[in-house]
């Protein structure tokens, strides 16, 4: 049969739908099932791993700490748990009412550490001229500062915040963001995320609005990747399959966005990682050296 133009677009349209279907198959969840699994996961590594009875979160306002908070509080009721707001000047004022909501509804402990001065005290006197990413990035790790520091005051183990798509992007600081010995939703891409808090209730205003770092005014993620949360999930999760690159352009992923999504994961694996350690001996720590839980 000859292919008309009309047919090969047809053609086109099928392979561009396939490429959808498969990524947005692969993302799909079960959020009753992921909410319980999490809910037991935080009580297997608080309490009966670790022997801690209470978690502390930072509470940014956004999506992920949100869920986080609401997992945590139904794992180990409000009252173990202490979400602490950690504002910046420049922090936008709807982060800290968005935050204040997740506090009302579940009636956790909160705290709100401002750390203006704390950031200053170095940026402003020492590198007045570093950049926004520069400045950030002390943000970030300040806070985390802040959240260990707040763990030993409540003894309370401090609970990670990253998603997925950010851990595979690199879009986190790394030795701040990444710190808290357990994440309970590291291994859900940002679009399960939104999936499970609507399905939670954690309040549709903080779960719809452009997911932001909100270290810079104006900030959003999707504009610091070039890329939506939406497309950018469905290409990690077939690259993840084992999908190759000609593959997935032959199924209608545009090459630019691809290289894009590629180009963030390749460069940023070794932030996903312990610190690279020289090789001296047979015992080396998590390269030879592993007990059998390291595994």
């Amino acid at each position: 049969m000859t292919l008309t133009a009309k047919n090969k677009f047809q053609l086109v349209d099928a392979v561009k739908q396939d490429a959808d279907h498969i990524g947005t198959e692969l993302l799909k969840i079960n959020p009753a099932l992921v909410r319980d699994w999490l809910v037991e996961f935080l009580r297997d590594e608080l309490i009966r791993r670790r022997n801690f009875k209470k978690a502390i979160v930072g509470l940014s306002g956004g999506v992920d700490s949100a869920l986080v908070t609401y997992l945590c509080a139904e794992a180990l009721g409000p009252e173990n748990v202490v979400a602490v707001r950690m504002p910046y000047q420049t922090s936008s004022s709807e982060s800290l009412e968005h935050a204040q909501l997740v506090i009302d509804a579940l009636g956790v402990q909160a705290a709100t550490i401002e750390i203006t001065k704390a950031v200053d005290g170095y940026i402003g006197e020492f590198e007045p001229e570093a950049d926004g990413r520069r400045r950030g990035n002390v943000m970030a790790r300040t806070r985390m500062i802040i959240i260990f520091d707040q763990s030993a005051k409540y003894n309370a183990l401090p609970v990670g915040t990253g998603n997925k798509s950010e851990r595979l992007f690199g879009y986190f600081t790394w030795h701040a963001d990444d710190s808290p010995p357990i994440n309970p939703i590291g291994d859900l891409y940002k679009s399960q995320v939104w999936e499970l808090a609507r399905f939670i209730g954690v309040p549709s205003v903080i779960v719809d609005k452009p997911a932001s770092a909100d270290l810079i005014q104006g900030q959003t993620d999707e504009s610091d990747f070039g890329i939506s949360y939406a497309r950018a999930d469905r290409i990690l999760a077939l690259l993840l399959r084992g999908y190759q690159r000609e593959r997935l352009i032959e199924m209608g992923v545009a090459p630019a966005e691809l290289d894009l999504v590629k180009n963030r994961l390749d460069s940023t694996h070794w932030k996903r990682h312990l610190p690279t350690t020289a090789m001296l001996s047979s015992t080396s720590i998590n390269d030879y050296y592993l007990r059998p839980v390291d595994y």
